[in-house]
């Protein structure tokens, strides 16, 4: 039986917020209901108004700030709360930094109770803006107007980003001179009602460190109209746009890409670095949208797994193989497996280029990890970077049966990781938890866990 008071819609009460909630909203607690208020910060005293009523939670909005904290101030984007691609610019980045580290230690209660765990101060950035070096913006028509942007957060809105704070400026610039241009030639834009027009996305990558930038156009179809015309203008946008390609998407989807692409200037890829290495991108390739933090990130996991030249490592969800080349120095023997067929190709085409001997497979760490386990290779180090979801039973059954000596978690969502970590404790002691911050001005926060095997 239930014996929480009952609350209705439209009722308002006083409430103090004590946390930061995993979306970046705010967590009070009224009569021993759990209220999430967005756009509230912890410390904040506030009159909440209940918008919506749900099993265990009730969601709220702010209709008086009583007492404001410290930490908030004003958003730098005009657009901010329409948008909802930031959750987090309403406050100091400092303190960003101590809240997403608090979203850990959140998860570590709920999952972990009574397991003491060292986590380490979040690492941030000296410059948390214009850090994204993508954009992948939708383009409609507004009467004559070409606009592109992002769709209002919970509506088929869709906002015109002129400028985005968090994006690079080269992605912005590039993104609004290819509306001016699709508009000037009358080239028919994508209607999501409709499903008329050609342009339907309009997707832009920088290498942050080599200045090259790649444009691709998403169209329904191969035919553009005016084509030869069109590339005449794009070509003279920037020196540095080396790679202008187009992808065809004709299925009625929220996908950004289809499954054909066509080259139409330049180069397939665009070039870029990470440290020592180097990368040739394609336009539907995965790289980290946040090139400077990710050194910092794989300096953390190269931290942990300690390598002393000798070791036996293992990248599962290896993607294009980022994560083992870094380790590749300090490494006996690497392995690494992903699901995706093409990234594995990608993979193994990377490590050639780093002159790095590596073997890379397809297929599931699970089935790899079993498989070589029987054959007498043991990983001392194993390192995954898994999905939001975590890393799955099957696999966490195949670590505790493998027994790697040194595991290196990352995660890119602190619930997950708690919760793997109720079944890792069982043979794995956490050395340290070190959150890394990828995406500032979001709630999103990324952690490298260490785990070392216990009774060695």
């Amino acid at each position: 039986m239930n014996d929480k008071p009952i609350m209705e819609v439209g009722q308002k009460f006083p409430l103090t917020i004590k946390r930061l909630g995993i979306n970046g909203e705010g967590i009070g607690f009224f009569k021993r209901n759990v209220i999430f208020v967005s756009g509230a910060l912890p410390g904040e005293e506030i009159t909440a108004q209940i918008t919506t009523i749900k099993r265990n939670f009730a969601e709220a909005r702010i209709v008086k700030m009583r007492q404001a904290s410290p930490h908030r101030q004003t958003p730098p984007c005009p657009i901010y709360e329409a948008c909802g691609g930031c959750q987090l610019q309403h406050m100091t980045y400092d303190q960003q930094l101590v809240e997403k580290r608090d979203l850990v230690v959140q998860a570590l209660e709920r999952y972990l109770k009574g397991v003491e765990v060292k986590i380490e101060e979040t690492i941030g950035m000296e410059d948390p803006w214009h850090y994204r070096n993508k954009s992948q913006f939708q383009t409609r028509l507004k009467g004559s107007k070409v606009i592109a942007g992002l769709f209002a957060e919970g509506s088929h809105q869709l906002l015109d980003i002129e400028q985005c704070i968090v994006q690079h400026p080269d992605t912005t610039v590039i993104t609004n001179s290819v509306k001016r241009i699709l508009e000037e030639l009358r080239i028919p834009i994508y209607d999501g009602k409709t499903m008329q027009g050609i342009v339907r996305t309009i997707v832009v990558r920088t290498g942050i460190q080599t200045g090259e930038i790649q444009l691709v156009l998403v169209t329904t179809r191969s035919k553009i109209p005016k084509k030869e015309l069109l590339l005449e203008k794009l070509k003279d946008l920037d020196v540095n746009l080396v790679s202008i390609v187009q992808n065809i998407n004709p299925e009625k989807t929220s996908l950004i890409f289809g499954e054909e692409t066509v080259t139409l200037f330049g180069k397939d890829t665009i070039h870029e670095k990470l440290g020592e290495l180097a990368f040739d991108l394609s336009a539907r390739a995965f790289f980290q949208l946040n090139p400077k933090q990710t050194v910092k990130l794989y300096d953390e996991i190269k931290r942990a797994a300690q390598l002393t030249g000798t070791e036996k490592v293992v990248d599962a969800y290896c993607g294009v193989g980022t994560i083992g080349l870094w380790l590749a120095e300090g490494a006996g023997e690497l392995r690494g497996m992903d699901t995706i067929h093409d990234s594995v190709v990608d993979a193994k085409a990377n490590a050639k280029r780093q002159g790095v001997e590596a073997k890379y497979v397809t297929g599931t760490a699970e089935k790899w990890l079993d498989m070589w386990s029987r054959e007498n290779f043991v990983p001392d180090v194993l390192t995954v970077d898994p999905p939001r979801t975590g890393l799955g039973d099957s696999l966490l059954k195949t670590i505790l049966a493998v027994k790697p000596k040194r595991f290196v978690y990352t995660s890119c969502n602190p619930s997950t990781l708690a919760k793997d970590l109720q079944q890792l404790t069982k043979i794995y002691r956490i050395e340290y938890i070190q959150p890394v911050d990828m995406f500032p001005q979001t709630a999103q926060v990324e952690s490298v866990c260490l785990l070392e095997l216990k009774n060695q």
